[in-house]
């Protein structure tokens, strides 16, 4: 079948796994073992729309799925050249050779190569799924069952109110006979006879009247048993499942923070009682009005088991959709900055129109917070305004919500003393939380309702942003339940590798799409975990994680790196990013010529990234590094751009990055990223920067002494252009580094 680029869209296998950040561990090892990822990547829509599994049971199938491959590449190769880009996209040609020298003597090799790919790649996704949750057959499995117990009550009520509108009709019909009949009697003497019958079958009427009546109080009990089931799942299990979700959502984690189910849930249930609560009142009524003998006796037990289930559900359907966040750091909730403004958003599950412009909610901070008088020193702060709202229905999803969207703080300057805690907390290690509290009044029930957001840090300085977040990780990994503990950090318990593994892992999947995989996670693991004779186990400890120029602050400094510059790459799982410079070595020393990596620097707390390539000469395999591109540098040009203009002094027509480990082509990569610049129109000839190198690491002999500028000379050009001497990787037309060997870097 031709493809082309206009076919409608929809999200491939391979694009999935790229999404949730899968292709590492095992995947990665199988692609560098049995088929070029590059090739995957690029053919993926191909590759998925031809049955390899059938095709690797039967050679002329194969044959044709390999042949629809090389049509696909001729098809995209002859596009490209239409379009004429100034970008070089992929290596259509070279991935046609490819194919063609590995497999076109062997097609069916590649159907089962692919077959075992495609398979793996299903593997790890059902994997992923259920890991996360909600995805798991065990949750789908629970929540049809939490539908079929609502739709149940549902069904149930339903038939409940008819049958009580059945019995407001035996009950008109019972009084208009027994009112009537004695006026008919007094008009026609004939019928005084029938006297007797006519109240015997009243009284077999009122008494099944009876029956039915109990029938459906009993009905009614056992559909409150069933909803005492549900509210409990709700209120004990669902929601708190949910507010954990939302803790690992706003620390990065790829879970599922849609409140669509439990609002449809709240909201049937809410429903259910509510039209409960309205049939005891109407059987109350009825009992009332044609003076039913079990008027004295009506069962208040069943409708006080009723408002108390409601009462339940309702003061926990407040909830903290949107945890309060700054608008500068959206990345970064439950960091607050006194004088800055943020936001915060509530939702009531209970969506009926009952309650709509009914529910006025007021946020109130460090509410009921014992650690506010427990703790030495704690800071105390204000809302600088009244944030009151009304909940109400004006959005897009018709949900029963309040948006604070101008809040912020200020700091009481009066203090309560303490005395339990000798010791003061950091500024980033005091924890405080927003209470959003109302109180509902309805059919006959009074309810005092708060939602608590999580832990927040406030800062006065954005400098202290770094240390906030790690308080905010560490916090949310630890404080599980509710209450949170918000003096965790007066003796903050230490964290296992794993648990520190996962939060770092979203951090890098939050800023740059793509989390970290196993052997970057083994990197950091050693620079992290001291695994001595004290520590056994690996714990890490709050203070060794997050103070004195601890490794976070190496590590937050590339995320702002990746963040501001390297997004994409990041993305495309072209930085290796933590890698030792063993590794390095071991990674790169058989490789050709040419082969490169891209690697963070270790040296640079602001974060920094290098590319380390290596060149075999005179039978010696040497293994160069490049000094670290900051955040600077890469604003004044591109890593690709960088890359695609670095020169060796010696050779300047010669870009000695060949090939992206394993065995990318340079313009495969990072093609697609480099500038266009378009020719001039005044005449003259374009300039362009080009990022150059002295000489590599280590230098295979002395340096020759330069002859083409006199030492003195050079001594000026120093002096007067010192800022583009201490700059990284200097233009062709300056001279570069002399004195400051590579190797430092690396």
């Amino acid at each position: 079948m031709t493809m082309t680029n206009t076919d409608s869209y929809k999200m491939t296998q391979w694009e999935e796994l790229l999404k949730r950040n899968l292709i590492q561990g095992r995947l990665s090892q199988l692609y560098e073992r049995k088929f070029p990822r590059h090739i995957r990547h690029s053919l993926c829509l191909c590759i998925e729309s031809q049955d390899w599994d059938l095709a690797a049971l039967d050679e002329n199938k194969a044959r044709a799925c390999f042949h629809a491959l090389l049509m696909y590449l001729d098809e995209q190769w002859n596009h490209s050249l239409q379009e004429n880009n100034f970008l070089p996209g992929p290596d259509f040609p070279g991935m046609k050779d490819y194919l063609v020298k590995h497999f076109q003597d062997e097609p069916l090799n590649l159907a089962v190569i692919l077959s075992e790919c495609l398979q793996e790649e299903k593997k790890v996704l059902a994997s992923a799924s259920e890991k996360q949750g909600c995805g798991s057959p065990a949750v789908q499995q629970k929540w049809k069952e939490l539908d079929r117990g609502v739709n149940e009550l549902k069904r149930q009520i339903s038939e409940v109110k008819k049958e009580v509108k059945s019995l407001e009709f035996l009950y008109e019909n019972l009084d208009y006979v027994q009112k009537t009949w004695q006026n008919k009697v007094e008009q026609d003497s004939g019928l005084a006879q029938s006297n007797a019958a006519v109240k015997e079958g009243c009284l077999k009427q009122a008494n099944f009247i009876m029956q039915t009546k109990q029938m459906m109080l009993q009905q009614i009990v056992n559909i409150l048993n069933q909803a005492e089931q549900i509210v409990a799942a709700l209120t004990d299990v669902e929601l708190p499942e949910w507010k954990r979700r939302q803790q690992l959502a706003c620390i990065g984690g790829p879970v599922d923070t849609s409140l669509d189910h439990l609002e449809e849930w709240f909201t049937a249930v809410a429903d259910v009682l509510i039209q409960v609560n309205q049939e005891l009142q109407k059987l109350q009524d009825q009992s009332k009005k044609y003076n039913s003998p079990d008027a004295s006796s009506f069962p208040g037990e069943t409708e006080n088991f009723t408002l108390s289930l409601l009462t339940k559900l309702l003061a926990n359907a407040l909830v903290v959709e949107k945890q309060p966040v700054m608008s500068s750091l959206p990345q970064r909730p439950l960091i607050l900055k006194t004088g800055v403004r943020f936001t915060a958003a509530v939702r009531f599950l209970a969506n009926l129109p009952e309650f709509k412009c009914r529910v006025k909610v007021k946020p109130v901070f460090d509410k009921d917070v014992e650690e506010t008088t427990a703790v030495h020193g704690l800071r105390h702060f204000a809302f600088n305004r009244d944030n009151s709202k009304v909940l109400d229905v004006d959005r897009p999803d018709g949900g029963l919500v309040a948006e604070f969207a101008h809040m912020s703080l200020k700091e009481s300057k009066t203090r309560p003393r303490g005395s339990c805690e000798q010791s003061r907390l950091g500024v980033t290690e005091e924890l405080h939380v927003i209470k959003f509290v109302t109180e509902l009044q309805f059919a006959g029930l009074s309810c005092n309702i708060e939602a608590s957001s999580l832990p927040v840090v406030v800062i006065s300085s954005t400098s202290q942003i770094p240390s906030a977040w790690a308080s905010v990780m560490w916090c949310n990994m630890l404080s599980t339940s509710e209450p949170r503990n918000l003096s965790l950090f007066v003796d903050p318990p230490p964290l296992t590798w794993q648990q520190l593994s996962q939060v770092l892992s979203w951090q890098f999947l939050s800023v740059g799409q793509r989390g970290l995989d196993e052997d970057q996670l083994s990197m950091l693991r050693d620079k992290i975990v001291d695994f001595s004779t004290d520590n056994p186990d690996g714990i890490i400890h709050w203070d060794k994680f997050s103070k004195n120029e601890s490794v976070w602050i190496w590590i937050d400094g590339i995320l702002d790196l990746i963040k501001r510059h390297l997004v994409d790459l990041w993305q495309d799982g072209y930085i290796m990013g933590f890698v030792s410079r063993k590794t390095t070595w071991d990674l790169l020393k058989e490789k050709p010529t040419g082969t490169f990596l891209i690697r963070f620097s270790e040296s640079s707390k602001e974060g920094a990234v290098t590319f380390s390539f290596v060149e075999h000469s005179n039978g010696e395999n040497n293994v160069h590094a490049v000094e670290p591109y900051t955040k600077k540098d890469l604003l004044a040009q591109s890593l690709p751009d960088s890359i695609d203009s670095y020169r060796m002094k010696e050779d300047l027509t010669r870009n000695p990055l060949l090939y992206l480990y394993p065995d990318i082509h340079r313009d495969t990569a990072f093609g697609r990223y480099y500038s266009t610049e378009k020719a001039p129109i005044t005449g003259y000839v374009t300039r362009r920067r080009v990022q150059v190198a002295d000489y590599p690491t280590p230098p295979p002999s002395p340096p020759p002494v330069r002859m083409d500028i006199d030492p003195d000379a050079e001594q000026v050009i120093q002096e007067l252009f010192h800022d583009i001497y201490d700059s990284c990787g200097s233009p062709v037309w300056l001279t570069s580094y002399q004195d400051t060997p590579l190797t430092q870097y690396f």
